[in-house]
């Protein structure tokens, strides 16, 4: 089926009080990529997540999941879609399986339909299946979200933030079990402010700011976008003054010795640069370089988007 996992027309939120949080926003998420939502806090994302769960009434437009409409079918809308929202939220008397269980029976997963204790497995749990859910450790009981979020084998599964506040390796874990998870068919949205885990993780990803989309492009397109590269170099003697050449677009002094010089990548190059240092009489001692990444083209579309 080529129709889109979740497709969303001119989605407009006002609450009371007159705060706009969404503002004609519309994409689609193609089944079957891990497609990534990002923005600052308080750019809409939460919004449009809960409004997906059921959770928000949206003022207007409209919303789909896996074709059903969350208005006209919002039982099959939701049985689509499994949620991990930032806040952890489960009865902290409960055992990892009983809550596993509990969430399948209110989604009517009959008993010998379920998995919990395959999910436990998957999510590195399984020794603590009969566990008080309160002693577990942060970064268990965020495992055990996604889990609570899977006993429906939903097609699309929302991460939101799943690995806020969660160390390197946890964090590579989740990391492997969402390209497991992919792997497998269900399609997965990430929002994330670690701009790293998207570039490294995502298909596609849209940028919302202010409640509207300033960007929704193939993850290579927007790395494309970073046209700016920068040199330092280490040279033989103090400057005084830097040098000049209008290939450089900045020039910023590291150390007495040291200069860090910005260029676009599509404009020049990096012999280009060197020779320009050499030209102003200096020797260069040693060279490093940095490329611009996904961080660089999040900032530069959020504040034109601030500044428009």
């Amino acid at each position: 089926m080529t129709e889109a996992a979740i497709a969303i027309r001119d989605l407009c939120k006002t609450y009371a009080g007159g705060k706009r949080a969404l503002d004609g926003v519309t994409f689609d998420v193609p089944r079957g990529q891990v497609f990534g939502l990002l923005g600052p806090n308080g750019a809409g994302k939460s919004t449009l997540i809960n409004i997906l769960a059921g959770l928000v009434n949206k003022t207007s437009g409209s919303a789909s999941i896996w074709g059903f409409d969350i208005d006209e079918h919002p039982r099959n809308a939701k049985a689509s879609i499994g949620i991990v929202n930032q806040e952890i939220t489960f009865d902290p008397f409960f055992t990892p399986l009983e809550t596993l269980e509990n969430q399948a029976g209110f989604y009517g997963v009959p008993k010998a339909k379920r998995r919990s204790l395959d999910l436990l497995r998957a999510m590195g749990l399984e020794d603590k299946a009969n566990a008080y859910s309160r002693t577990l450790s942060g970064g268990m009981k965020r495992r055990l979200m996604v889990a609570k979020a899977m006993v429906h084998s939903p097609p699309v599964i929302v991460l939101d933030e799943p690995t806020a506040g969660v160390d390197i390796e946890l964090r590579r874990q989740l990391w492997d079990y969402v390209r497991g998870l992919n792997a497998r068919g269900v399609t997965v949205v990430l929002t994330t402010h670690y701009l790293q885990e998207a570039e490294e993780l995502c298909d596609r990803i849209a940028i919302i700011n202010h409640g509207r989309v300033v960007a929704n492009e193939p993850t290579r397109v927007l790395l494309g976008m970073a046209q700016e590269k920068q040199v330092v170099v280490t040279l033989d003697r103090d400057v005084t003054a830097p040098p000049q050449a209008r290939c450089f677009e900045k020039v910023e002094a590291i150390d007495p010795r040291t200069l860090a010089i910005t260029y676009r990548k599509d404009r020049t190059n990096a012999g280009e640069v060197l020779t320009a240092v050499s030209e102003g009489g200096f020797a260069i001692v040693d060279v490093t370089t940095r490329e611009a990444d996904l961080e660089d083209v999040f900032l530069n579309l959020t504040r034109a988007a601030a500044n428009g």
